[in-house]
């Protein structure tokens, strides 16, 4: 059968409950050994197929016991209440991990370390990221609450910047790491504060990220 073209163009932050960094993003284990995050995704130029899904907004939280390639996770999609049956439909087909190359993106590989999906809530997201100043947060009523702000130098206080570059990520190109915290009242408890987050402009398509 054959693959259904598709491509996500935007902005992203994630949130996570590991220290500042991430160690999964250099392949080591989660730094408290559990993983416990959060995505937001505004899609300024996106599509599958020939369905548009530009300025739509998608979201999910994720957790897992242990570091996710050791699967037995839980992830709950979040998804645009905007959005019209059909486009609903492509985006939970994408964040699922379908018409997508095996290990080729972040919601195939996600998807595939978790054995329990919960039911897709349509709701709306509030999304805003600043790329430079990394000023950011996304809410969904009553799921999720995740804020970004830079992380803070702890002798001068001054903002600390970081980029990380990653040519063969399946998630992005270069993110702008920062300090972020996420509260959750759903299906998947979150309560972190001073954590790793990062922002990213996000590029892909069921083949990978555009490098």
């Amino acid at each position: 059968m054959a693959m259904t073209e598709w491509m996500l163009r935007g902005p992203e932050i994630a949130t996570c409950n590991c220290a500042y960094g991430c160690p999964c993003q250099f392949n080591s284990p989660p730094t408290d050994g559990t993983c416990r995050a959060t995505v937001g995704i505004h899609i300024e130029k996106g599509h599958y197929g020939k369905v548009k899904l530009d300025g739509l907004t998608i979201a999910a939280t994720a957790a897992w016991p242990g570091p996710i390639h050791m699967g037995h996770g839980e992830i709950l999609p979040i998804v645009d209440e905007r959005a019209t049956a059909e486009q609903r439909e492509a985006l939970l087909k994408i964040m699922s991990g379908q018409d997508t190359e095996p290990g080729a993106t972040f919601f195939q590989v996600f998807v595939s370390m978790c054995e329990k999906v919960h039911e897709p809530v349509f709701k709306p997201i509030d999304f805003k990221a600043d790329l430079k100043t990394l000023v950011g947060h996304f809410s969904v009523p009553g799921i999720v609450e995740a804020q970004t702000e830079p992380i803070k130098n702890p002798v001068t206080g001054k903002s600390h910047f970081a980029t990380v570059s990653l040519p063969a990520g399946f998630e992005y190109s270069e993110a702008q790491f920062a300090s972020g915290s996420s509260k959750s009242p759903g299906p998947i408890k979150l309560n972190n504060s001073g954590k790793h987050a990062h922002l990213a402009m996000l590029h892909i398509t069921g083949r990978g990220v555009v490098h």
